[in-house]
């Protein structure tokens, strides 16, 4: 398989100097009539047949010229050059670019409808594959990119809320999802002399005919983790607590006793609002 091939053609400058010389030279001859009219002629087409080898190459540019059908090679390097009038040239910018996705609507992992999209940093390392590998380079990105992101929210579940298995999700392995990605993505558009610099989910949420009542499991769930964090830390106050008045021997309890002042704690310490308190004047139990 043909590869980029590097040239580097003759000035340009050299040849203008020399174009220059031809038209004084043939100046000079006709007005001196030293030659033929028909030098003139042939001089005129001479001059009209050099000046399309003119080219310029702009910084982060490149110029890919054919022959005939056959490459002959890659122009690189910036400035000014002239080359074979009868090669065709292409040029292609070598800046990098950006390719922002549109949102993509796919499964994830375990078959939740999810909304997914990149930020991809690309640009053309190789001219020969990027021209005369796939058909249009710029597509061919477009197209494998989106193939590259499909894949990948198929592979992994949106959040560990679907599978507490799970040891890389989408939304909290953000890192390896996007190395996983540039990987991907390398393997893929490699063949169209591409580089990917950098590639990032810029966009990641469920689809919106579940959004609500994943919203609602979440908050849920969350309700549910901090009321075991309250139940935790009100057990180990009443423990506290108990323990603290009977070293002290400020009140002697019995199990019913007892019994009542762990649920009293309880409700005080577990309650979401603010407790109201009732004075006893009687005894304990009454």
């Amino acid at each position: 398989m043909l590869k980029e091939k590097l040239i580097k053609p003759i000035s340009g400058f050299i040849m203008i100097l020399f174009l220059a010389v031809l038209v004084a030279a043939t100046i000079y001859l006709a007005a001196n009539e030293i030659f033929p009219p028909q030098f003139l002629i042939i001089s005129g087409v001479l001059f009209f047949f050099l000046v399309p080898g003119f080219k310029i190459v702009n910084p982060n540019e490149a110029i890919a010229l054919i022959f005939f059908g056959k490459y002959v090679g890659t122009i690189k390097e910036n400035g000014f050059f002239w080359v074979n009038p009868f090669y065709i040239s292409k040029k292609l910018s070598l800046r990098a670019r950006n390719l922002n996705g549109e949102k993509l609507k796919v499964n994830d992992g375990v078959g939740n409808p999810i909304e997914i999209a990149a930020v991809i940093v690309w640009k053309v390392s190789d001219t020969f594959k990027a021209l005369y590998e796939v058909d249009d380079y710029v597509n061919f990105v477009r197209i494998q990119s989106e193939a590259a992101i499909r894949v990948l929210a198929n592979k992994y579940p949106y959040d560990q809320f679907e599978d507490e298995n799970a040891d890389l999700t989408l939304l909290s392995g953000a890192e390896k999802v996007n190395e996983e990605l540039e990987k991907a993505l390398h393997d893929r558009l490699e063949s169209a002399g591409i580089v990917i610099i950098e590639a990032r989910i810029s966009h990641l949420a469920y689809a919106q005919e579940i959004a609500g009542a994943m919203l609602q499991r979440q908050q849920a769930i969350a309700i549910v983790a901090a009321r075991k964090k309250i139940v935790e830390g009100a057990v180990g106050m009443v423990d506290l607590a108990l323990t603290k008045l009977q070293e002290g021997k400020i009140v002697d309890f019995d199990e019913h006793s007892k019994a009542a002042m762990v649920s009293n704690l309880m409700v005080v310490l577990c309650s979401d609002r603010s407790a109201h308190p009732v004075i006893n004047a009687g005894t304990l139990n009454h």
